[in-house]
């Protein structure tokens, strides 16, 4: 498989779902592979660098390549070029946002392809917050 896109509604606004969501401090909280997430500055832009840390301790780290406020940001591998990863927001409505997870490989297959449980995580924690 060299994609993989996975989507679910969240009924939060937009703004909320794209500020958790780019915000390395809330990783881990969502995505149960991940121990720790930090970025090279913040506020982010293009260029920044994010690393997170695997529960098994392994660093990843990643560009990020691209980013419109409430809309989207892109990061890439910056130890293997060949994968990206692009998060992606739509509002349904002013309280209803769909957030797309969409992962690609240029060349090989994704080794680990991402679960719908995260988005469930996700979803949850943004549904349950104040």
């Amino acid at each position: 498989m060299k994609e993989n896109k996975l989507s679910i509604i969240i009924n939060k606004p937009i703004h909320e779902v794209f500020a958790f969501t780019l915000d390395p401090a809330n990783t881990s909280k969502w995505i149960s592979e991940i121990e720790v997430e930090e970025t090279s500055e913040w506020p982010v832009k293009i260029g920044t660098i994010y690393r997170n840390k695997s529960r098994i301790g392994i660093w990843n780290q990643y560009k990020l390549v691209e980013l419109i406020e409430n809309h989207s940001f892109t990061l890439r591998s910056n130890t293997d070029e060949n994968f990206s990863v692009r998060y992606s927001f739509t509002e349904l409505s002013e309280g209803s946002t769909v957030f797309e997870y969409f992962e690609w490989t240029e060349y090989t297959n994704i080794s680990d392809p991402f679960k719908l449980d995260s988005l469930k995580v996700l979803k949850s924690i943004l549904e349950t917050q104040d």
